[in-house]
């Protein structure tokens, strides 16, 4: 491909696992990482640990402390914008966004605006309660919807919180902390920090260079998916991955220099294994979440965390934090493959280290 870079695929695991952070030596500032990776996801799923803090103490270790993140929340240095923890300041380039919602004219986002605005003065109830008493729960919100949400079933009778949702993309109001699980809703304006707005288009090229920044190696077009895409468009430059159909687009910062390997244990949401297509292509790995399959039915394990060594996902960690009885109860540690001494005792490191970050002692399962 004239004017493209040409790599082989180890070539391109090392560019992604670098790019996420993964190599020694380790940084050692939280907004540096937050900001480097642009967004956290804040799933409250709590296997082992949050995965927002599982992914900051992956990157950080000794130097990332539970609650860290949270006071990073508290002082609105970070923002959460549809599930995701970003750097507050990137919310500039969200703005032009919000302010074109829903976009296009037909399709579902047409059907969206109709549905809010027929539910116009519910939505001007919520702003109103939430001038003057947020930030609260959604159940602590008037439902004066005149329309309720209708969907196959699973959002039935939560016209409040698909509301809430679609004011977010409008801009009007944001998640301004959390109660446990609960997100606590608040005004926009009150979460976001004030600044310009980055133009539409100028604002969604800086995205999939940050995204691009982020991975390393990535494919300019893929499929769809919710809230944040796995393309990155014309960022970067093109290159094509030896053993590997069609083009990708590579962070030309990458391709010098090189970090050193380590072991890293990975949440099942880590940014790198999280695009399972390109978890597959780049590194061959056979993975999936099986929380929601029958306990019968799984290879690995309720939430089995993969384990990176170098550029190589080998294998994957069936655990659990049992706080309670103060142990990180290890089910198993499944091998791909055979596992050298080395490889194997790298790897046990990172589960003592695992547990002595979340304070408990590792419990073999008898």
């Amino acid at each position: 491909m004239d004017g493209g870079h040409r790599l082989t695929r180890d070539q391109a695991r090392r560019i992604a696992v670098r790019a996420q952070l993964l190599t020694d030596p380790r940084p050692t500032g939280l907004m540096d990482v937050v900001r480097h990776l642009s967004l956290l996801q804040n799933d409250p799923t709590t296997v082992v640990a949050p995965n927002a803090e599982l992914v900051l103490w992956t990157r950080l270790g000794d130097a990332y402390e539970p609650g860290d993140l949270g006071d990073a929340v508290d002082r609105g240095d970070v923002v959460e914008l549809q599930g995701m923890l970003r750097p507050a300041a990137d919310i500039a380039l969200y703005r032009a966004e919000m302010a074109a919602w829903p976009g296009a004219s037909t399709g579902w986002p047409e059907a969206q605006r109709r549905w809010v605005d027929a539910n116009d003065d519910c939505r001007r109830d919520v702003l109103a309660v939430l001038d003057e008493r947020g930030p609260l729960p959604a159940a602590a919100l008037p439902d004066t919807t005149l329309v309720p949400w209708r969907s196959s079933g699973w959002n039935n009778d939560r016209s409040v919180r698909m509301l809430l949702d679609l004011m977010v993309a409008r801009g009007e109001v944001a998640v301004a902390g959390r109660e446990g699980r609960v997100p606590l809703w608040d005004l926009a304006e009150r979460v976001y920090p004030d600044g310009p707005t980055v133009p539409l288009e100028e604002a969604r090229r800086e995205r999939d260079r940050r995204r691009l920044a982020a991975l390393g190696i990535a494919r300019p077009r893929t499929t769809a998916t919710p809230v944040e895409p796995n393309h990155v468009g014309e960022a970067g430059e093109p290159a094509v991955v030896d053993g590997l159909r069609g083009t990708w687009r590579v962070d030309p910062s990458y391709l010098e220099g090189d970090g050193e390997d380590r072991a890293a244990l990975l949440s099942p949401l880590d940014r790198l294994v999280f695009d399972r297509k390109r978890m597959t292509e780049l590194f061959a790995f056979d993975y999936q979440l099986e929380m929601y399959k029958p306990a019968a039915k799984r290879r690995w394990g309720y939430w089995a965390m993969p384990v990176l060594h170098g550029d190589r996902l080998v294998g994957k960690l069936d655990a659990a934090a049992d706080f309670d009885a103060g142990a990180l109860r290890v089910h198993a540690l499944h091998e791909d493959g055979r596992w050298s001494a080395t490889l194997r005792s790298d790897v046990e490191r990172e589960v003592a280290r695992l547990a002595a970050w979340l304070e408990l002692a590792v419990r073999p399962t008898d």
